[in-house]
């Protein structure tokens, strides 16, 4: 019986010797300065665009009336809070759009018309200061 748990005792110690070599296998060398670069990975040239000020940044909201725009932001309270919500014809901006400010009612509610061929006019209440901000 001794010789039976000594047996078992051995074949432990090697297992246990053994697996963890064989999960060592799986290395993966991901250093560029060992591997070097692959030909994949430069990434693109950026360059510098002229900004367009004022303009309407993605996921700003324009409404069609100064009405629409009060109704958009009581449907947003309303969202929030798990009321109802009334119809408000908005929509959100997917890509910048430079815009002329026609008036200004406080700081969220300025009328803007889009420098787009329609020259669509509508209310916002993005943040649109008189200069551009400055960028980092």
């Amino acid at each position: 019986m001794l010789a039976a748990l000594g047996r078992i005792g051995l074949v432990a110690v090697i297992t246990a010797a053994v697996i963890p070599g064989a999960w060592a296998q799986h290395v993966i060398f991901d250093a560029p300065g060992i591997t070097g670069q692959k030909k994949g990975d430069q990434l693109p040239t950026v360059r510098a665009q002229p900004t367009v000020w004022p303009r309407l940044d993605p996921g700003a909201v324009l409404c069609r009336t100064e009405d629409d725009l009060e109704r958009h932001a009581s449907n947003m309270t309303a969202r929030v809070s798990g009321g109802g919500t009334i119809a408000a014809d908005c929509r959100i901006i997917g890509q910048p759009i430079g815009v002329q400010i026609l008036s200004r009612q406080g700081l969220g509610r300025t009328e803007v018309r889009l420098n787009t061929p329609d020259g669509a006019a509508g209310w916002t209440d993005a943040w649109l200061p008189d200069k551009a901000p400055t960028t980092r």
